[in-house]
């Protein structure tokens, strides 16, 4: 396999080659990782910490912020160091390490998000049936099914990329290695390849996000009977949801959808999925959500109690 290639690494050409510009991307990238760590972290410390674990939505929720911090961090330090770097390479195995774990973690997240329309489709539709149906053991399946559906995508991407040979240009026009870019540095036809490709990844995510949008509209639907306080609430969350789907599904599609080809607007829709979504997800569940705005006072009151007590309990 590796016989047949001369690369032994690529170059990212990343956003730009002017390092003044290069100086402001890394500090507003360091403030998007550093603000998407602890927007994540607080999430999942108020869900786990609190009763709220006990209910799937946040149970997912959860689960979904673990997914954007190992998400985000395959890629986003990487393209720190890029920038403050003069020599932005990465070697062939870390470039096909790179590739699998954002299909794999990326796949995990598209999975998730379709779990959580699901569950919001049962809260809504068939209430009367809810606790029955979702089940702690059913969304555990849930999430494992989603981790197995992440990685058989990603299986598939990885499997369709390691066979191929580079056996001239390195220069990937990207800021992370990604199918298509590689495609494009191959040294044979990847005619068949790309339409694997498109295939896979872009009607993956045209069909979960049609299945997403149509589960909205049905929950749109059935809450038009509710009373008027019950329906802004369930509508509160379901918008939220799809923010959050609208920022992750449609960059994607823009890339993934279309025939193997590359455009130099790739790099700034790969942000969106990337870096901002990760980055918003926390504020948008939480600045909209009562119950997360609760379990987050109450988790730092709880905090600030303990604190006390132990600076009583102190000898003097």
């Amino acid at each position: 396999m590796r016989n047949r290639n001369n690369v032994t690494v690529f170059i990212l050409l990343g956003f730009s080659q002017n390092k003044e510009m290069e100086l402001l991307c890394f500090v507003l990238f360091l403030f998007c990782y550093v603000a998407i760590w602890l927007g994540n972290v607080l999430v999942i410390i108020s869900i786990t910490c609190t009763q709220l674990i006990g209910q799937p939505m946040y149970f997912f929720l959860s689960n979904l912020s673990l997914c954007d911090l190992c998400y985000t961090s395959t890629v986003t330090p990487k393209l720190m160091a890029d920038l403050l770097s003069e020599r932005k390479i990465i070697s062939y195995n870390n470039c096909m390490v790179q590739l699998f774990l954002i299909h794999f973690l990326g796949g995990i997240e598209i999975f998730i998000l379709t779990g959580m329309a699901y569950d919001r489709y049962v809260a809504i539709c068939r209430p009367l049936h809810y606790t029955v149906i979702m089940s702690r053991q059913r969304c555990t399946s849930i999430i494992v099914a989603c981790c197995t559906g992440g990685f058989l995508h990603s299986a598939s991407q990885f499997l369709l990329t390691i066979f191929l040979p580079f056996c001239g240009p390195n220069e990937i026009d990207h800021y992370f290695c990604d199918v298509y870019p590689l495609l494009k540095l191959a040294c044979t036809d990847t005619h068949n390849v790309g339409l694997l490709v498109t295939v896979n990844s872009g009607l993956i995510a045209l069909v979960t996000f049609v299945i997403l949008m149509v589960s909205y509209l049905l929950i749109l639907h059935t809450i038009r009977a509710y009373p008027a306080e019950s329906r802004s609430k369930a509508f509160s969350t379901c918008s939220c949801h799809v923010t959050v789907v609208v920022l992750f599904f449609v960059p994607v599609l823009f890339i993934y959808i279309r025939p193997s080809r590359t455009f130099p607007e790739d790099k700034v829709f790969a942000l969106f999925y990337t870096i901002i979504a990760p980055l918003f997800n926390p504020l948008i569940y939480t600045l909209r959500n009562l119950e997360m705005r609760a379990a987050i006072r109450k988790m730092w009151h709880h905090q600030n109690r303990l604190e006390r007590k132990q600076v009583l309990c102190e000898p003097m």
